[in-house]
């Protein structure tokens, strides 16, 4: 799991990148999302992020999480909880 948190102040780039990281997972937070990606797609993503911004100007953080720490999150109550879409719990 990767979590993404960014500062985009440009209305129009943080738009852009709120829509290319809603493709790839979910928003849980104004800014932050949790996206459920193999590497192959992490990659991606980053690729699609980057050409967005403006790095003089724009902040992203990208934290990559084990399957370990990802099941210690934790959060309040009204907060979304995300899953990996292609878990399968027996």
């Amino acid at each position: 799991m990767f979590v993404v948190a960014y500062d985009i102040s440009d209305d129009r780039r943080r738009t852009r990148v709120f829509k290319t990281l809603k493709r790839y997972g979910t928003a849980v937070q104004e800014s932050v999302f949790e996206c459920h990606l193999t590497a192959d797609q992490f990659v991606k993503m980053r690729l699609e992020v980057e050409a967005v911004i403006d790095p003089q100007l724009d902040q992203v953080r990208y934290y990559d999480l084990c399957q370990k720490c990802a099941g210690r999150i934790q959060a309040t109550s009204a907060s979304r909880i995300t899953s990996d879409p292609d878990a399968i719990i027996v």
